[in-house]
């Protein structure tokens, strides 16, 4: 082993046991935990899956898991489609393009908190979007989905798509920058519609940047906690609550960390058994 491999190997250790440790134990102690009785303080008596038992017979938890997946699909893909169709917009070499960069960037600058509160003013029927128009003179708009049990967690979803769709232009916008221009040169010469060379051409090469989208967007899913609690606080009931509120909650105030960390586990789960075939997928195209 030469002097220069052993030198970047001691360089990055200090990272890889900072992950060994920090990442990785956490994640084996909270599968462990979810494996024992613990309540408000960690409690090693092993209880097999009992707590997973129970999780899965908590109503909260099912509305809340199977909100993950209704805000999670309408989320990806909402923000996939309007940042692609952003940054495919921009590289049409508009008008005032750095103006139209900020304006769409600006809403990642703002923390979920933030984020959540200006979109609870907005939806909110009696100050917000259903005020307003009622104000130019159209008495019977209703807008009202915030409060409605049924429709609540679709405000989520427009917030985040609102929140997430700058940064995904500008992850797509700086692949669609870096297509080779003879493609664009030979598609012209054959006479292709713009549309058709996105479609068909350009976007199926930025497959990997995509992918990356999916995986950052599918992050953002996770750590949505802070969304719900400014926006909705789960409500009306439980039926705009999500695991990562449900988890907080019963880590702190309910006091049974057993049960919220197999809520975790649970989530981790299902994270990777949604990413995992897509990444296996685009290995199998290369």
């Amino acid at each position: 082993m030469s002097i220069r491999n052993l030198q970047a190997k001691l360089a990055v250790l200090p990272t890889v046991v900072v992950i060994a440790v920090c990442f990785l134990g956490s994640i084996c102690w909270t599968a462990y935990i979810s494996l024992t009785r613990s309540g408000i303080m960690p409690n090693y008596t092993f209880v097999g899956f009992q707590q997973y038992v129970r999780l899965f017979s908590t109503e909260r938890w099912i509305v809340s898991f199977g909100n993950m997946f209704i805000f999670g699909g309408l989320m990806v893909a909402g923000t996939l489609v309007l940042g692609v169709g952003l940054a495919i917009m921009i590289d049409s070499k508009i008008r005032f393009e750095s103006i139209f960069r900020t304006i769409f960037l600006y809403p990642l600058s703002l923390s979920y908190i933030v984020t959540g509160l200006i979109w609870q003013w907005l939806l909110t029927p009696s100050i917000g979007v259903q005020q307003f128009v009622r104000s130019l003179g159209w008495e019977s708009f209703t807008f009202d989905w915030i409060i409605q049990k049924d429709y609540a967690i679709y405000t989520l979803v427009f917030a985040a798509v609102w929140h997430q769709a700058g940064l995904i232009m500008a992850i797509i916008l700086a692949g669609l920058r870096g297509v080779d221009e003879e493609i664009w040169r030979a598609t012209r010469l054959d006479g292709i519609s713009k549309a058709r060379v996105y479609a068909q051409v350009v976007l199926p090469m930025l497959k990997p940047l995509i992918m990356t989208c999916v995986v950052l967007l599918a992050i953002a899913v996770v750590k949505s906690y802070d969304l719900v609690v400014a926006m909705t606080d789960g409500g009306p009931g439980n039926s705009s609550d999500l695991p990562g509120r449900f988890v907080i909650d019963y880590t702190f105030e309910r006091a049974n960390l057993g049960l919220a960390s197999a809520a975790a586990i649970t989530m981790l789960i299902t994270i990777v058994a949604v990413i995992t075939p897509l990444f296996y997928t685009r290995k199998g195209q290369q």
